[in-house]
């Protein structure tokens, strides 16, 4: 199961049935649950725990020092869920003290070639980032998520759950939940309808995040304002949802 030029540290915690490839580098500190795959040359260096059935291909490097100059050392953290793919060329960093000390990955998540992941950032589950996807520090995805290709993400801004970014996307702002957006600087595109549809969304929930949609973006309002009216006029937690997800905006929403 770990090829002999495998490199693996005796402080390393690797579940029984973990696959380690030719030419993979595991660090002390570094934990892997059941079920999990590590192709060749990898390199996944501590402390950094992953759960269990985690696929990590060739050249990928998880767990690595990050970028930021204030990193002076510190034994922080990224830990990852279960079931995700990790492709070729992804670089999975750390956090920072100076934040939460960790890089936190949910599960089920398509991390397509060559995707970079910042210190401190939070990815949800089930999201797919696309080839060459750039997040820079501090910066949270949430669930059911979609980047397109060559999409980069400013650092802090946060992503909403169910929320598709087109390829090509320069995202400085934070994106609501459920939204479609595109473009250098992304710009609204309107709802995620498609993706709301395969997830199972209901015909009424889907009728009034329309509306919502609208009072934000097409009557003119002031975000405050448009909040206020959909909160008054429905009473669905998928309403609740994109409106508590335009409230904690920090850098403004993609309008």
């Amino acid at each position: 199961m770990i090829h002999p030029t495998a490199l693996i540290d005796k402080a390393a915690r690797l579940a029984d049935d973990v696959e380690v490839g030719p030419f993979s580098v595991i660090g002390p500190d570094v934990e892997i649950g059941a079920g999990s795959v590590i192709g060749p040359h990898v390199v996944i260096k501590g402390p950094t725990v992953l759960g269990e059935r985690n696929r990590i291909f060739q050249f990928a490097s998880v767990g690595e020092d990050c970028q930021d100059k204030k990193y002076a050392g510190e034994p922080t953290r990224l830990v990852m869920g279960d079931d995700n793919v990790v492709r070729e060329g992804v670089t999975l960093h750390r956090g920072t003290v100076q934040d939460r000390s960790e890089t936190t990955i949910g599960s089920r998540n398509l991390f397509m070639a060559y995707v970079h992941v910042g210190h401190d950032c939070v990815i949800g589950d089930d999201c797919v980032l696309a080839n060459q996807v750039t997040l820079a520090g501090h910066v949270t995805v949430g669930n059911f998520a979609i980047l397109g290709g060559l999409s980069a993400v400013h650092q802090f801004c946060h992503f909403g759950d169910y929320a598709m970014a087109g390829g090509g996307s320069i995202i400085t702002k934070d994106t609501p939940a459920y939204m479609m957006i595109n473009g250098n600087p992304a710009e609204a595109r309107g709802l995620n309808l498609v993706g709301l549809k395969r997830r199972g969304f209901s015909r009424e929930a889907i009728s009034a995040l329309t509306v919502a949609y609208k009072l934000v973006y097409r009557q003119g309002l002031t975000v405050e304002q448009a909040v206020e009216q959909m909160r008054d006029r429905f009473d669905l937690d998928e309403v609740k949802h994109f409106a508590d997800s335009i409230e904690r905006a920090t850098r403004g929403i993609v309008r």
